[in-house]
């Protein structure tokens, strides 16, 4: 069964600067990450920046998030001092695929 990865960001920056560093890195290849259904990213009426994942399992959305995702983001950061982001990952019940 798929499983989500949920990160929210509190309100305040409305600046994308960081995420949209983050994605040109990620997407510099042209590549899809093995396991991934569907990512988005947006900002929530309360102002939050939130990002939703849908992948294949627990395990590609680990692998892809220490071997690719984690390393740009430390590059991209280095030395700002950020809040951390609520994070929550679950096993999809039921998934739709259009």
């Amino acid at each position: 069964m798929p499983f989500a990865y949920v990160q929210e960001f509190d309100p305040g920056d409305r600046s994308t600067t960081n995420y949209d560093a983050i994605a040109e890195k990620l997407n510099a290849h042209g590549d899809i990450p093995e396991g991934a259904i569907f990512h988005t990213a947006g900002f929530t009426e309360e102002g939050r920046f939130r990002i939703f994942d849908v992948w294949e399992s627990r395990e590609q959305l680990q692998r892809f998030l220490q071997e690719r995702l984690m390393p740009v983001v430390q590059e991209v950061t280095a030395g700002q001092d950020l809040p951390q982001p609520h994070e929550e990952t679950y096993e999809l019940h039921d998934f739709i695929k259009a």
